[in-house]
C-alpha cells in the first residue's frame, strides 16, 4: 500500500480530480448499465462523469488564477473548489449525492490537510 504524505495539497486534489474523471470516463457505460439508485434511467455512471467533469473544472480554474505567479492554490481552496464545482454541475441523484460527499470533506479539509484530517474526511458521516 503506498504510504499517503505527511500533508495533502492542491496538487494532490487536482490529481485525485483528474484520475477520478479518468476512471468515470472509462466505466461510466458498465456504471450506466448496472443502473443504480434510485430509478431505471441508466444514466448513473454519466451522470457522476459529468459531476467530476464539474468539480475538476472548477479546481483547473483555481489553478489558472495562480498561472502568472509563483505560487500555487491553498488546499483549502482547491477542496472548496472542488466540491462546489461537483454542487454547481451535479448530475441527478447521484451527482447530488455525490457533490454532498465532496462538500462535507471539503469542511474537514479546509481545517487541515494532513493525513489525520484526510481521514476524518473520509469516514465523516455527513448529516
Amino acid at each position: 500500500m503506498p504510504q499517503l504524505p505527511d500533508d495533502l495539497d492542491a496538487v494532490a486534489v487536482r490529481t485525485w480530480c483528474s484520475l477520478a474523471l479518468e476512471a468515470l470516463g472509462r466505466e461510466r457505460t458498465e456504471i450506466d448499465a448496472i443502473n443504480v439508485y434510485p430509478i431505471a434511467d441508466g444514466d448513473t455512471g454519466t451522470n457522476l462523469y459529468l459531476t467530476v467533469e464539474s468539480a475538476a473544472a472548477a479546481v483547473e480554474a483555481v489553478f489558472a488564477a495562480h498561472e502568472t505567479g509563483t505560487t500555487t492554490p491553498a488546499t483549502a481552496d482547491a477542496v472548496h473548489a472542488m466540491a462546489h464545482g461537483a454542487l454547481i454541475g451535479a448530475r441527478g441523484n447521484s451527482g447530488t449525492i455525490l457533490a454532498q460527499l465532496l462538500r462535507g470533506m471539503a469542511g474537514v479539509l479546509a481545517e487541515g490537510s494532513d493525513a489525520d484530517h484526510l481521514a476524518l474526511a473520509l469516514t465523516r458521516e455527513i448529516g
